[in-house]
């Protein structure tokens, strides 16, 4: 019996470990929606770094995050590096507040079912804020950049 119990513990960790990204991993393909219900495939973000940050408007610390996100943005712009906001709101209408409120001009995408969400699983997101920057040939390099660290990827 004990010995049943020891693989069944190994194999969901195994599982479990399988899930979530490493560096040196590539982009993982999703499609979700954004704001304007239009889907967007992570697939047409290439050539310049790309942050993901998984986030949601209930989330004291995504919602500071978010500011200095839209400083990041203002300061390197779109040519230098996509970043792709991945809401894990379930209220879709949270989301779009916290969106227009924290004044974000940068994608935003939303995966509604929390951290049951595909893209959360995939990423292996256990936590918010969960940010995961990749270069520009999509190969994850860093998780959970603190921005001098992306400033510095960027320069």
């Amino acid at each position: 019996m004990r010995t049943i119990v020891v693989f069944i513990i190994l194999v969901f960790a195994t599982t479990t470990l399988s899930a979530q990204l490493k560096i040196g991993d590539k982009i993982p393909n999703f499609v979700l929606i954004n704001q304007n219900n239009v889907e967007v495939n992570s697939n047409q973000f290439k050539g310049k770094f790309i942050l993901i940050d998984f986030w949601a408007s209930w989330c004291a610390p995504c919602r500071l995050g978010n500011k200095k996100l839209v400083k990041l943005h203002d300061d390197f712009g779109a040519d230098k590096i996509h970043i792709i906001g991945v809401s894990l709101d379930t209220d879709k209408s949270k989301w779009i507040k916290a969106i227009e409120k924290d004044k974000i001009k940068f994608t935003q995408l939303i995966d509604p079912k929390g951290f049951d969400a595909t893209t959360a699983i995939q990423f292996g997101v256990e936590e918010l804020p969960s940010k995961f920057l990749f270069n520009q040939e999509g190969i994850l390099i860093a998780i959970n950049p603190s921005d001098e660290e992306i400033s510095n990827y960027l320069n």
